[in-house]
């Protein structure tokens, strides 16, 4: 049984900003971020939501897998056009859609110089205040391991933050 759509879309408009947030942590550009939360609107429009599962971190579980999906299709793109099975029609086009440059605070820096990993369970705990407990079940992995990359993860933040001083 799924929530309502009501329900549903009444839990996304209140949510959205920190999906978006969650999105941002996990793409590192804002544009990757938009295209990332509008798929996940619309698969979440099209499924429901389960009445069983605690929306928030369900929905951030989702907006993960949507995005590990992605890369794993972004890679086999990428691959087919090294081995030159798709032509790579205009190489200048995709150069010219590259967006700005632009300085974000330093944290934002240093997150990017972070691997993926590193940069979800920052965002969940750090940014998003979630428990180790909602973190894992968000990330799908247990809560032990949760600690031992938010340790992992605080280490290099602080390396990171201490080279650029």
């Amino acid at each position: 049984m799924n929530h309502s759509q009501d329900d549903l879309k009444r839990i996304l408009v209140e949510e959205l900003p920190r999906v978006r947030r969650f999105a941002f942590s996990l793409t590192g550009q804002k544009a990757d971020a938009d295209d990332l939360v509008q798929s996940l609107v619309l698969k979440l429009l099209q499924k429901g939501l389960p009445k069983d599962v605690s929306a928030v971190p369900w929905i951030l579980r989702v907006c993960k897998n949507i995005w590990l999906d992605e890369i794993r299709s972004r890679d086999v793109r990428v691959k087919a056009v090294i081995e030159n099975k798709i032509p790579n029609m205009d190489q200048d086009t995709a150069e010219g859609n590259q967006e700005s440059a632009y300085t974000l605070e330093q944290v934002l820096v240093v997150l990017d110089q972070m691997n993926d990993e590193q940069r979800m369970i920052i965002s969940l705990v750090i940014i998003e205040g979630y428990s180790y407990a909602e973190t894992a079940e968000v990330l799908e992995i247990p809560q032990g391991t949760v600690m031992s990359r938010l340790s992992r993860a605080r280490k290099k933040m602080l390396e990171l933050i201490e080279s650029k001083l």
